[in-house]
């Protein structure tokens, strides 16, 4: 199972991307990402990420489970570490990104899929 942490539910992802999924971890379940406030002290983060462990380790109990986790830095670093502290893997998903630069000035951007990439500890 794949814990999808992140601003990205599952509903927008490429199809080549929910492919991986469905291949590497089966069922994927869509966790909305925090508001983090550029405010918040260590202590809050600290609350912020003891939340969500909770939250994954309730999803986890009975099964075999890996986080996606993407978002505001500090608050995935922190949680990151907590989870791994459990024995929970956690991936990031990689992109190519391609800019195009249209007539009006204005540009668009597309991500496209790539993998699923191990945070590992060094």
């Amino acid at each position: 199972m794949l814990i999808n942490l992140s601003n990205h539910p599952l509903t927008e992802w490429d199809e080549r991307q929910k492919n991986e999924a469905a291949s590497l971890y089966g069922e994927v379940i869509d966790i909305p990402f925090p508001a983090v406030l550029p405010q918040a002290d260590p202590i809050e983060i600290d609350r912020m990420t003891d939340e969500y462990l909770q939250k994954i380790q309730n999803i986890a109990q009975n099964n075999d489970v890996v986080v996606h986790i993407m978002g505001e830095f500090t608050f995935c670093y922190a949680l990151i570490q907590k989870l791994q502290k459990h024995n929970i893997k956690c991936v990031a998903s990689t992109t190519e990104r391609n800019v195009r630069f249209l007539p009006t000035g204005e540009r668009t951007v597309d991500f496209n899929f790539i993998q699923f990439r191990e945070y590992n500890l060094y």
